[in-house]
């Protein structure tokens, strides 16, 4: 089980995160401790913010006096809601919250299902509950909770913020609940730029997305339909219009993340994590199934889109690490399918083993002085891998000798 503490000054935030799953029947509320029930049993946001205010000084010095836990069991465990509702309860008491007002929340939007819980930091008397040693405490307490549920242990790649998901089965029934969890976590949780990164992502989870354009009473719409595929993409089953899924996973909801999505890998250079990690592979790979497989022992699916003559015409790359799908190109030219093509089909090379080789390494010249695209991409390719520029030393430009005067010569 793999917790996750993270701290804040927005408790309208944490809860209105947590109410929204409840209000999408993604979610339920498990436990409440010293919070006052509403008279037909629910809680509302409303009503838990006036809990909690009531146990916050009027003085308070804290910055961040909201706790967020998430505690995420392996996707094997199987709990039921009591056994979730103690496994909380005893988390809270040993971390040093037991006496604080907090929420339990159940969410079950994704197939790994998991809690989260919203508390403070401080006491009744403004006192802020001792925090040192949080996430190292937090951690031994997991392992103790672990051994007296049998729960799996926490495994070193896994991650509490990454979305455990299993692929979309459609011989195991309730296809569109199947459909509604999967897509909703990958949207939520991936950073793509465009709609064939996005159709790349769900693939990998035997997800397939379509666009749907047309025409109502003279005004054009657009959408998305989404089926359930087996492990050759092939569709199965009827599909599913996105509004039947949730609003998070339709047209304009996507063109939003899209946008959002640029602006996040663009700002915090994202693809160069999966630029130096593909790079590096690309070094002493054989075949495109060798690099398929170390790419994925990395955290990295590489996906190719061929046409009826198996020329590859496309790559995307998704990191799981960072979250990122990104399509070859965005990478640079030597990540390009046109690349990839070349190297899987044996036209060229990147060991430079024998002379032949050597020979093939050569970018291909014309007559007007320029590399064609493929040798530039090939070439920009050993740049990377040498940490230079894509110029070599001895083609860069050197000013022409300047002319010598004539000295002239006196007259007797």
């Amino acid at each position: 089980m793999v917790a996750k503490i993270s701290v804040g000054s927005s408790l309208f935030g944490a809860l209105a995160y947590n109410q929204n799953k409840v209000d999408e029947e993604q979610g339920k509320v498990l436990l409440s401790n010293r919070m006052f029930e509403s008279e037909d049993g629910n809680f509302s946001i409303r009503r838990c913010m006036e809990c909690f205010d009531m146990h916050l000084p009027a003085d308070l010095k804290t910055e961040k006096p909201i706790i967020h836990i998430s505690l995420n069991p392996h996707p094997d465990d199987v709990l039921s809601d009591s056994q979730l509702a103690d496994i909380a309860k005893e988390y809270m008491d040993k971390l040093g919250y037991g006496n604080q007002p907090y929420m339990v929340y159940k969410h079950c939007d994704i197939a790994r299902h998991h809690i989260h819980i919203v508390s403070i930091r401080v006491d009744d008397t403004g006192k802020k509950i001792n925090d040192k040693f949080e996430h190292v405490r937090s951690k031994q307490i997991t392992r103790e909770l672990e051994q007296k549920y049998g729960l799996h242990p926490a495994e070193k790649k896994q991650v509490a913020d990454r979305p455990e998901l299993k692929k979309v089965d459609y011989r195991a029934g309730d296809v569109k609940h199947q459909l509604s969890n999967t897509v909703k976590a990958l949207a939520g949780s991936y950073r793509f730029q465009s709609f064939t990164e996005y159709k790349a992502l769900l693939s990998i989870y035997n997800v397939q997305a379509e666009e749907v354009k047309g025409e109502v009473n003279g005004k054009p719409y657009n959408g998305i339909v989404y089926s359930a595929t087996n492990d050759k993409g092939e569709k199965q089953g009827n599909p599913f219009k996105s509004s039947s899924l949730g609003k998070s996973v339709g047209y304009e909801a996507i063109q939003r993340h899209i946008k959002k999505s640029a602006k996040d890998i663009q700002g915090k250079n994202l693809k160069e994590r999966t630029r130096r990690t593909v790079g590096a592979v690309m070094k002493s790979i054989r075949s495109r199934e060798q690099f398929i497989t170390e790419l994925k022992a990395k955290g990295i699916d590489v996906l190719f889109r061929q046409n009826d003559t198996g020329r590859i015409y496309g790559v995307t790359f998704i990191d799981h690490e960072n979250r990122t799908v990104l399509n070859g190109s965005r990478l640079g030219k030597e990540f390009s399918a046109n690349v990839f093509n070349d190297l899987f089909t044996g036209s060229r090379s990147l060991t430079g083993n024998s002379k032949q080789e050597t020979q093939e390494h050569v970018p291909e010249f014309n007559p007007t002085g320029h590399f064609s695209n493929t040798g530039k991409a090939i070439a920009g390719l050993f740049s990377l891998f040498s940490g230079g520029d894509d110029t070599p030393p001895d083609n860069r430009q050197v000013p022409p000798p300047k002319k010598k005067k004539k000295k002239k010569q006196k007259r007797i």
